[in-house]
């Protein structure tokens, strides 16, 4: 219910914003043609060719704000945060519109209008955003179009239901109160009193003028359920069922509709639909461009493998990616050929005499994860993901380590939130798989830009790189 309220509010921002872009292209037009703040030494063009690109504005606008979540509900987001937000989607936005700009051969567009219309576009988008938003606090301060709830339960779960009704006071819904057996009538459970027991219902609904009615027991008492459908039967009020999963919910848990059957999903990926693609698109674009940029590189290291050891230049071996399949990842070989043969599997250590002198050097400096690249091109790894694992340490893992497996919802990737933050090689498995689910119930585009970012800082040099 509040997903579609936030659908309507973030639709209604879409169009805004890019009425604003609209308005700041034009303006900035005006504002370069008509002020003589900067003298014109070619004359005023004319305005059609600017109408032209406006389009692929609107579209390059609308692909990065998405991209980079200015279209997900930002209830805790302050002001001074949405102006930063905005300041680094819009320019992105114009680097790009710039860029195709180029391609227009037949003609050259003002750099100085480009200028303008950055700085216009990003302190108007700012302005109108505060304004809608200011509009709503009003409007939800003065009462209009509120509606009122009740809630069944005065439990864990009902204590989640009244929070999230607190926080999403932009929704217009009011908690009127509890119907609980657990508790004393007024007494206060998250800021919002006890009216009555469960047994009230019928009388609640009809004293408070409720619009909605959140049945959110535990699930001990869910034999109460078919007396409460029963007492709203005849009554108007939308009924809401809240079930009692909090504990059994592991990852991004969400609610779908299965051809007219509600289906309850507690841990899935978050990578479906344009996020996967979105990530793909980039997966392919960083791999290919680091492919060439590091080729000359690989060379290099290639040929001082071969020189250095006896033994092939690339290290094959199984790993899990995303939904437990598995894959060949490649690495250049940093240990001896027989360097498991009495040991059998097993991670390295520090100072492990299975490797090489060259073996050393690249495993310190991350170098040995070049070939990579490869596996991201062919879809086998993402950039930026959890680390795969070997099958024999993963069965292992699985039994002792509580949401191991749940990692394996996202692709397997060259670098991580793990890895950035120095959880990577022989450390704590424990806080590498926090780090890993935090990444994967957190996922964005955005994210993946600023591991990579934090990866070229202090990701590839790691004294827990052995």
């Amino acid at each position: 219910m509040l997903r579609k309220h936030s659908q309507l509010l973030l639709s209604g921002l879409f169009i805004s914003d890019m009425l604003v872009l609209s308005a700041s292209w034009l303006l900035a037009y005006w504002i370069r043609f008509n002020w003589d703040l900067i003298p014109i030494e070619r004359g005023v063009p004319p305005l059609e060719p600017y109408l032209r690109i406006l389009p692929y504005a609107v579209v390059v606008w609308a692909a990065v704000f998405k991209a980079l979540g200015l279209y997900l509900p930002r209830r805790g987001a302050s002001l001074i945060y949405e102006f930063r937000d905005l300041l680094k989607a819009s320019t992105f936005s114009t680097m790009i519109l710039i860029l195709i700009t180029f391609f227009v051969r037949d003609y050259s567009y003002s750099r100085i209008v480009m200028v303008y219309f950055w700085l216009l576009n990003v302190l108007l988008l700012w302005v109108s955003r505060s304004a809608l938003r200011e509009i709503l606090r009003v409007l939800r301060r003065r009462g209009y179009n509120l509606r009122h709830a009740l809630i069944v339960g005065g439990g864990e779960t009902g204590r989640r239901v009244a929070e999230r009704i607190g926080e999403n006071a932009w929704a217009g819904l009011r908690a009127r109160g509890f119907l609980s057996d657990d508790h004393r009538i007024g007494e206060s459970v998250a800021g919002i009193p006890v009216l009555g027991p469960v047994s009230g219902l019928k009388e609640a609904v009809r004293q408070y003028d409720v619009d909605q009615v959140f049945v959110a027991l535990p699930l001990r008492e869910h034999e109460k359920m078919a007396q409460i459908l029963d007492d709203l039967a005849d009554e108007t009020a939308d009924i809401r069922i809240v079930p009692d999963l909090y504990e059994y919910v592991t990852l991004n848990a969400s609610v779908d509709d299965f051809d007219g059957i509600p289906i309850v999903s507690l841990s899935e990926s978050p990578l479906y639909g344009w996020n996967r693609i979105l990530k793909r698109v980039a997966d392919i674009g960083v791999s290919s461009a680091l492919l060439v940029a590091t080729g000359p590189l690989m060379g290099i290291i290639a040929l001082l493998v071969k020189l250095t050891s006896a033994g092939a230049v690339f290290y094959r071996q199984e790993r899990i990616s995303l939904g437990g399949e598995a894959f060949t990842m490649l690495k250049f070989r940093t240990m001896r050929e027989d360097a498991e043969a009495g040991t059998g599997p097993k991670w390295a250590d520090a100072d492990d005499p299975r490797r090489t002198r060259m073996g050393a050097f690249l495993r310190r400096t991350s170098l040995d994860e070049l070939p990579q690249f490869w596996n991201v091109l062919k879809g086998e790894m993402s950039i930026v993901g959890p680390r795969p694992e070997r099958p024999v340490f993963i069965e292992e893992f699985r039994k002792t380590v509580p949401r191991y497996m749940l990692r394996h919802k996202m692709k397997a990737g060259i670098t991580g939130w793990a890895q950035v933050n120095g959880w990577r090689g022989n450390t704590s498995l424990e806080k590498r798989i926090e780090y890993d689910l935090y990444y994967i119930e957190n996922w964005s585009l955005a994210f993946d830009l600023k591991i990579m970012w934090l990866t070229l800082w202090k990701g590839l040099i790691n004294r827990n790189a052995y």
